[in-house]
């Protein structure tokens, strides 16, 4: 029992009934989580500890636990850093290929211009709706192309 908490019960003021403590308990814990780098520095760490006791000094220090060291130095043999890298959730990203770069802009820019076409063609039609009202005839355009 800690010095605080038995002054606390021994307190004259409290009539000899135990004090309540307020524990502030938070409403969903935190997982901590840990760096590749954090992770591999506590090994090399713990490597270095050459007396009796200096690895469970170590752990208390740094609040860790002996099953928690154990895998990194696992993860360390199997595959150095590669294993101690921060494994994401979810889909990895994929850098993608120049080719389906310039494929997908393609697309993007040919959209745009069916759009285009689709509006100019809109105003095409209600210019020759308006003509005919009016009673304005249109000429057709012809191109002269070389022969």
């Amino acid at each position: 029992m800690s010095d605080s908490m038995q002054s606390q019960l021994l307190n004259p003021e409290n009539n000899g009934k135990a004090a309540r403590l307020d524990p502030e308990v938070l409403e969903k814990p935190v997982r901590r989580q840990f760096t590749a780098a954090y992770k591999l520095e506590m090994v090399q760490a713990a490597d270095r500890c050459t007396e009796l006791g200096q690895i469970g000094a170590l752990l208390r220090r740094e609040g860790l636990y002996s099953s928690q060291l154990s895998t990194w130095r696992n993860q360390r043999q199997q595959g150095q850093l590669q294993a101690l890298a921060d494994n994401k959730r979810g889909c990895k990203a994929t850098i993608p290929h120049p080719v389906q770069q310039e494929l997908a802009q393609l697309r993007r820019e040919n959209q745009q211009l069916r759009h285009k076409m689709q509006q100019a063609e809109l105003i095409i039609d209600i210019q020759k709706k308006a003509s005919q009202l009016m009673g304005i005839s249109l000429s057709p355009i012809h191109c002269d192309e070389p022969d």
